[in-house]
């Protein structure tokens, strides 16, 4: 192996072994020394590389074991935006999408205060399993004012289309600018238990409600995703000297 091997070449191939399930959750990751011995690089660049994939919420350090990848992740918006920019897809590595519903419900309690409707609105709804390596990652259920519906006719299709909302962004000509995600713990439901594999009797899961605002202040998406306890909900932000000082 080449000395120009760098720490983010070496994150990189770690990173896609585990979103392509070659390494899977509770696995070892390789000692620093494996690391430096097979890249030929100083543990300073192995420790580097090790910390970028700890930051990324793949792996964590166990002692007395050494680093070891984290269970099932469930990405946030940033992170899928990036996706869709540079890929097409919403969905990363080993991560696909089943569609369950789609159909148009009235705007509930929690979905309707977001979409600045009042309770009972129709509204088009979208519910979906992602799964990343055959395993359950999250629920997500999409909901779509009518004027997304109007510009996205395909949203109303059980057929995934790689990223609804960038689509009704683009058809509608304004750009995502804000999103909000927040985050609650509750009881699961019956019909959530089944379709994420939980077995427990009583099951807590996380629930994180996101409403996506256009530059137009127009709400194009509010999504409820569910999650099991054993999933990580990754955040990760850039904090520089200039952002600080805004």
């Amino acid at each position: 192996m080449p000395n120009t091997v760098g720490y983010s070449d070496i994150a990189a191939n770690y990173r896609k072994q585990i979103q392509d399930g070659v390494l899977k959750p509770g696995d070892t990751m390789p000692s620093l020394r494996q690391v430096c011995e097979r890249y030929n690089v100083a543990q300073t660049t192995a420790n580097r590389a090790y910390r970028v994939l700890k930051m990324e919420g793949l792996t964590i350090a166990k002692p007395g074991v050494g680093t070891v990848v984290v269970g099932p992740i469930s990405n946030n918006i940033g992170t899928r935006v990036r996706l869709y920019e540079s890929t097409g897809k919403a969905l990363d590595g080993g991560e696909n999408s089943r569609i369950l519903e789609v159909g148009t419900v009235g705007a509930d309690e929690l979905v309707a205060p977001r979409l600045d409707v009042a309770p009972g609105t129709p509204v088009h709804v979208r519910r979906r399993l992602v799964s990343r390596n055959g395993v359950p990652v999250h629920l997500s259920s999409s909901y779509y004012p009518a004027y997304v519906i109007a510009v996205t006719p395909e949203l109303t299709e059980p057929v995934s289309t790689g990223g609804s909302r960038e689509l009704a962004a683009a058809r509608l000509g304004v750009a995502q600018a804000r999103v909000l995600e927040e985050v609650t713990s509750r009881l699961a439901t019956s019909a959530e238990k089944d379709h994420l594999g939980l077995t427990a009797g009583d099951v807590v899961v996380s629930q994180v409600v996101r409403t996506v605002t256009l530059a137009d202040d127009r709400v194009v998406e509010v999504a409820v995703k569910v999650t099991g306890g054993a999933t990580i909900l990754r955040w990760s932000s850039v904090l520089t000297a200039n952002t600080l000082k805004q």
